[in-house]
Order: structure tokens, then sequence, then C-alpha cells
């Protein structure tokens, strides 16, 4: 059968003249049930110089339980990941955690790169006891500048000088006996032995003359001949003499080398004494003092410099300007314990780029090239860390190219290797220096968020070898008793660190209200330690401005208010959309398959309610729910989900024995950016219902809450925005008492709403109603009561499931009459 208009009109009367008191049934939260208020008279103190300042986090038992653990545990493969919101002070607890563990731990070795004497593209890394790498290096130049003094002295000296003219006056009367002696038997045979520019010749004398060549060839052949033999005799013994002069002066050479080593020696030996005794406990280095103490004495020639040298030789030894001596300087990577403090190191790298974590070699530019030695070898965080703690921004880490991978590789491989990106790439190769490495033992500590401590554990094979120990920080504590006074103890150690004037108890109840607030629950509080510093010092500006001494309940109000105030220029805009009627909403009267739904937008860290009209329609069709949004691709997955689900209720509830002959269409009017969400799917069911139902919701309500297939009315975020959202827009067209919210029961553990609301709901002037059902919330936006099957299988007269019940079978009965008729017209 067909159900007429008239006989509907008259069922829908028939309903609202039974169900007169379902309207008021539902009854309304009250104002304590909206926000949970501290009585200051119950924190017992009256201001916070009444109490101890805390040291650390509150309630964060578990994160420092795998600190504790993180940090004992020996094996190298057990670092750190410390995960949780930001602004929670966890970077700060850690460093304190860590600077008390580090203190209890031995005090680490020292390293400095020296010249490797046998490869000098190698560096020699060399392992001293904590607070000595400085003394070697301080020493090594003392005894350069010693040796620049006295050196050129000693070589100046009349011993040295007369030892050294010893070996030449030996050298030189051996060579000069040797001439002689060829001289003399020359002479004897009547030659003469004659020097000239090019060396020594021979010519033939007669009584002590020179003979002239003319005449000697007017000589008999057989005297020239005699004459020829003999100056060919002479000649062949000078020239064994002249043969002999290099090997001599080979021999000076070497007698002067030596001279100069044994001489050297003592004063370098002297030089280096005193350092040599210093470290004497010390293996590497006297191995190190002995190569540069041998490789002087060979060089010792450097610290003989001309007059022109002098300049360029005087200057200081820790610059750059006489490369000679570059290379007996030592290089201090690591200084550990040297200003007095003990312990292992805590180092945080807040820019985590390759150099900066690895280590570099730099370069210098000389005659338009770019040169490096040993004492261009920076440290990065990996060696001021070695022994003890390194903490990580890991976002700042992997945003920095090549750093997260050699940041592995140290770990894996236990070993400090300063090497140029492009080389470990594999990119480049070019020759530079290749230090010696650094034996690692560090325990790393990287912090970031869960999403990025999740991508990490998924994509990455190497994170969970390396980082084993999760470090978890709660965003927020259950609130008691013994928690509030902790938090109170938490404004204390704000004032204490930043110098700022006492709040009183009412003040730190406010603070605390605040932390309910950002914790997004009435039974929790917030442990964002950074958002709880910024409203007390912003407080304590404003309590110095109104000219107080102590910051009270109302600074503290002013300091939320103003920092929203900063925020909020968009929800004005928002506000005056509506007030302009630009964006449609209603908030009077009643209309079917019309509500109000409500919705969340975030903008960086505010965010505000906003109410968006929602609006059904349905008639005879194929038994589909067309969610707009989706159709255009405005509606995310969650929300067509949500749509999705709606079918899967209207198909369990009602009509189970006829099939579902509706076509129904849901959307977000004036939504021009996507939806997402399932928050307003209860809200589009009770739009869908009305439409079926043909009985109007009143528009003076607002919902928020997602649904299941069986109903039920499901928790959602963003609770308080959303309530306020639409209570700003009731409140700018002028409250009238029949204005409210519907929210999911589940979702009254979390209403912290602003006072301005709670006020209001006071005055009797605005409601919120907690449902946990479908049938709950069609009765208070009708007046009109839901129904429930009765024995005959069947829903009550008039009530709202009856009238969508019958509305669906007539759909059904239509489409079965209309399909036979189909079938006839077609056979004809």
């Amino acid at each position: 059968m067909f159900f007429k208009r008239s006989q509907n009109d008259a069922l829908v009367a028939k309903a609202a003249e039974t169900a007169a008191v379902a309207a008021g049934a539902a009854t309304p939260l009250t104002a304590e049930e909206l926000r949970r208020v501290v009585d200051p008279a119950s924190l017992g103190f009256a201001s916070t110089n009444d109490l101890e300042p805390i040291s650390g986090l509150i309630g964060q038992d578990r994160a420092l339980k795998a600190l504790e653990f993180g940090t004992s545990i020996k094996s190298h493969d057990y670092n750190i990941f410390v995960l949780g919101p930001p602004a929670s002070g966890k970077t700060t607890a850690v460093r304190q955690q860590l600077a008390a563990k580090a203190a209890q731990g031995p005090t680490p070795h020292d390293w400095a790169y020296v010249y490797n004497f046998d490869a000098p593209n190698r560096p020699k890394a060399l392992r001293l006891p904590h607070g000595r790498a400085k003394l070697l290096a301080q020493g090594m130049i003392g005894a350069l500048t010693e040796l620049r003094s006295v050196v050129p002295g000693v070589f100046e000296g009349d011993d040295y000088q007369a030892r050294r003219r010893a070996i030449d006056e030996a050298f030189r009367s051996s060579q000069e006996q040797a001439f002689e002696a060829v001289n003399m038997k020359a002479q004897q045979q009547n030659i003469a032995l004659l020097r000239t520019p090019t060396g020594f010749t021979m010519a033939p004398m007669h009584e002590g003359k020179v003979v002239k060549p003319e005449v000697f060839n007017a000589l008999p052949e057989n005297m020239r001949r005699e004459v020829e033999n003999k100056i060919e005799a002479l000649q062949k013994e000078l020239g064994d003499i002249l043969s002999r002069v290099p090997k001599a002066d080979k021999k000076r050479r070497a007698a002067l080398t030596e001279l100069n080593e044994e001489v050297a020696r003592i004063a370098v030996h002297e030089a280096l004494d005193e350092l040599r005794a210093a470290f004497a406990d010390v293996p590497e280095a006297i191995s190190y003092l002995d190569a540069a103490e041998a490789d002087l004495i060979s060089n010792i020639a450097l610290f003989l410099a001309n007059d022109e040298e002098n300049a360029v030789v005087r200057q200081p030894l820790d610059t750059a300007h006489d490369v000679r001596f570059r290379r007996y300087m030592v290089n201090v990577i690591t200084s550990n314990g040297d200003d007095g403090q003990t312990g292992a190191p805590v180092i945080e790298e807040i820019n985590p780029t390759y150099g900066n974590v690895v280590g570099r070699v730099e370069h210098i530019a000389q005659m338009g090239t770019l040169v490096t030695d040993f004492l261009l070898i920076k440290p990065g965080a990996l060696h001021r860390a070695n022994g003890g703690f390194l903490m990580l921004d890991v976002r700042k880490l992997l945003l920095s190219p090549f750093t997260w991978e050699a940041l592995k590789r140290a770990l894996k491989a236990q070993m400090i290797r300063i090497e140029q990106p492009m080389e470990a790439a594999g990119l480049i190769s070019t020759q530079s220096l290749d230090p010696e490495p650094i034996p690692l033992d560090v325990r790393v500590v990287l912090f970031g968020d869960r999403e990025m401590y999740y991508l990490l554990v998924a994509y990455d094979p190497d994170f969970a070898r390396l980082f084993k120990v999760q470090a978890d920080f709660d965003d927020s504590i259950a609130r008691s008793e013994e928690n509030d006074r902790a938090f109170a103890r938490l404004v204390a150690s704000i004032v204490k660190e930043h110098g700022l004037q006492p709040v009183d108890a009412s003040g730190v109840a406010r603070v605390i209200d605040e932390g309910a607030r950002l914790a997004d629950h009435r039974d929790k509080l917030s442990i964002e330690i950074g958002r709880i510093a910024d409203i007390v010092r912003e407080a304590d500006h404003w309590a110095k401005a109104a000219g107080r001494s102590v910051t009270t309940r109302d600074d503290i109000e002013r300091a939320v208010d103003e920092h929203l105030q900063r925020s909020d220029r968009l929800r004005d805009r928002s506000l005056e959309t509506f007030e302009q009627k630009i964006v449609l909403v209603d908030v009077e009267g009643s209309k079917v398959g019309q509500i109000n739904g409500l919705s969340v937008l975030q903008l960086g860290d505010f965010s505000f309610g906003r109410p968006s009209r929602i609006t059904a329609r349905v008639r005879l069709g194929s038994g589909r729910v067309t969610d707009i949004e989706r159709e255009v691709k405005l509606g995310g997955p969650l929300h067509s989900k949500g749509v999705m689900i709606l079918w899967g209720y209207l198909a369990g509830q009602f009509a189970l024995d006829v099939p579902l002959a509706l076509a129904a269409t849901l959307v977000f009017e004036q939504s021009y950016g996507g939806v997402d969400g399932d928050s307003a799917s209860s809200a589009e069911l009770y739009a869908l219902l009305s439409a079926l139902s043909e009985i109007p919701i009143k528009q003076s309500f607002a919902v928020t809450g997602s649904v299941n297939q069986l109903g039920e009315v499901q928790a959602i975020g963003g609770v308080n925005e959303k309530i306020e959202g639409f209570f700003d827009v009731c409140k700018q067209r002028g409250l009238t008492k029949a204005q409210g919210v519907l929210i999911p029961k589940a979702n009254v553990q979390h209403l912290m709403l602003r006072h301005d609301v709670v006020e209001a709901v006071k005055r009797g002037e605005f409601s919120v109603h907690a449902v946990s059902s479908i049938n709950e919330g069609i009765e208070i936006l009708t007046g009109v009561k839901a129904g429930s099957r009765g024995s005959d299988g069947r829903f009550p007269a008039g009530t709202i499931n009856r009238l969508v019940e019958d509305k669906l079978r007539s759909f059904a009965e239509r489409g079965r009459d209309f399909a036979r008729k189909n079938g006839e017209d077609a056979k004809r």
C-alpha cells in the first residue's frame, strides 16, 4: 500500500501530541560536568614561594626507566630513541638524566692527530690520558721555540766551528799534499803543472821556464816523444788524484753530517727531554717523540735560517705562517678533564651536518691551490662525545645529506673514520689525507616524534638493530591530588628558572585548569612544559604591567586570552561570514532533512570549531546513499566510510524483509575544500532519518559524533572547539535558551569548555547533551520518540523509527509495482 501525504501528516501530528514529554526528557549536562575547576584552597599553599621547585619531569616513569636502562647497558648497539611531543621538556629532562649518569662515569682519553713521518698522507691518531693532549701540544711548541733559539747559537759556537774547520782543513790538506807530490815529480822531469780556469794542464820546461810551442815543435822527434810520454804519465797520475777528490769530499760531507747530527742530537734531546719525562708513562707518546726527534735531527737545517728568513721563522708556531714546523705540532682533537671537570661528556649537536657529526678535513688556499695537512683535521660531535653521550635531533639529522648513513657506519664499525662525503659515497676519488680511524665508544640519543620513529622502524633495517631502546614520553598524566601538587611544583620550577615573580594559589589553579584543557581531558594534565612555561611567563608580564607583585588568576586568564586573540584572526573572519549570512546556518526553527554539523579547523597550534549545514534528500531509488563530497572527490576515505556505515545502519534497522528501494543524497552545504573524518556521520544519519520520517530537526542544535552500524554514537576529537564554535555563532545571533550541542557520551570526560560557555549553561542560555545512541539523539533533535520494536516486530505508531520504516516499505512497494508495470509494458 502507498502512504498518502495526508495520512503521513496525521501520523506526525499524532506523534507530536503523544511525545510531548519526550521534548524535554533528555537532561543536559550540568555546568560542573563541562569544566573541572581546581579550588585554590585545596592546593595548600599561598604562592609558589611556599613550594619546593621540582627537578625533572613528572609522570614519566616509563621513559625515565628506559633511559636508565639504555645508559647502563654496555652493549654498543643499545642506542636510545626519545620520542614524544615537542615542547614537552623531554630534551631538558634527558640532558639532566645523562649529566647525572655521565658524572659517575670515567673521564675518557684524549685524542690527537700527529704527523706520520713514514706516510705523510696518513696522520696517526694518538691516544693520551685525559687532560694531557694539550700539554703535549704545548710541549712541542715549547720545544720548537727552544730549538729556534738554541740551534743557531750552537752551530755558530767556537766548539762547533773549530771541529768543522778541522774537518775542512783535513780535506784541504790531503788534497794539497797529493797535488804537491805530483808537482814535485813533474819539476824533477822538467814538466810544469799549470792551473788554468778550466783545470790543470802540463807543459815542458827548460832551465825553469816553459818551452814555447814553436820551440818545442822544432825539437827532434825522439825528444818530443819522450817529453810527451812523461806528460801523459803525469796526467794519468793527476787524473787519479782528481778522481779521488769527490770521494774525499763525500767523506768530508759525511763527517760534517755526523758532526751536525751529533750536535743536533744533543740540542734536540735537551729540548725534548722535559717533554719525554712528562710522558714517560705513555708509550704511544714516547714513540711519537722518538720519531719526531729523529726527523728534527735530520732536518736541523730548518732552524738555521738566514737573515731574510728570520721574519718568517719568528712567527708563532701555532699559526700557518711557517709551514716548515707544522709537521712537528700536535692537533688536539679532544681534550677531557683539563678544565677540572671529570666524568663522561654529554654533547648536544644542534646542527648535525656531515662535518659537524663525523669531522672533516679543511683546506686553505695557497697560491691559487687548495692544500691541507693533519693540522686541518677538525673533530665532529662523535669525537667530542666519545666515551660519553651524544644527543641529536633525528629530523635535522635526516635532512643533512650523507650524515645518517655516516652515523650508522660509525656505530656499526665502532670507529670514527674521517673522509669526504663524496668519497664515502664512491662518487669521486682524490688524493687527500686519510687519517687513522679513532675507536668509538658512544651512546647516541636521538630525539623525534612518534611518526618519525615508526617510519624508521618500517623502512630502515639498520635502525632497529642500532637503536634498541625506546624512551616514550607521555603527552599527559592522570589528575590526582598528588599530581596536582606536583604540577604546582612544576610551575614553581618555571618561576625559579626564568626569574619570575611568584604565582599565587589561584593562578596555579588556573594553570592546572589550562593543563587539563591542553590535554583535552578533564581527568588528565598536559605536560607540554614549553606551552605551560609560555603561559606563566606571559602572565608574569601582564601582572607586572598591572603593577602587581604576585601573578594571579586574572593574569593567567589574560595570558591565555591574549594568546588566543593573537591567533584567532581567521576565526573572527569565519564568524563574520555567519553574521553576514554568507555561510548559511540556522540556529532557530525546525527543518526536515537539515542539521548543523560541527568540524574543527587546525591552523598551526590554533584550532577552532565551525558549524556546517548538512542536508539530506530521499526518494525512490536503487538502494544507494550518495555522498556528494565523495562523488566530486572532496571527501576523504574516513568520511566516505562514515557515509557507507549509514547504509549499513538503515539496512540492518528497518524493513528487514524488503529491499532498500532508496535513493538518498548527503552533502556538506557550502563546502569548498576537502572533508575527511567520520565525526559528522551521526549528524548525517540524523538528517537522513529526518528526511525519511519527514519530522523536522530543531536547528537550534548542532551535532558531532561518529556512529557505527548498530546505531551507537562514538567518541570524536576536538569536542571543546566544536561546542565553542557553535556557541560563538549562537551568541553572535543571540542566545535563545533553546540552543545546544549533542556530543557522544564518551566525550564527556574530555570537556574543558571556556568560562563563557560554562556561564551561559549555568544561566540556562545554552545546553550540552551527551548521547550514546542514535535513538537518544533523534528524540532530542525532534522532540519525537524514537521507538523500539514491540513483540509484534513493529515500532510503535508515530515514532521516528516507525515513520522511517513505513517510508522504506512504501518505497519498496512502489519499486515493486514500478518493476511489474515495466514488465507488462515490455510484454506488450
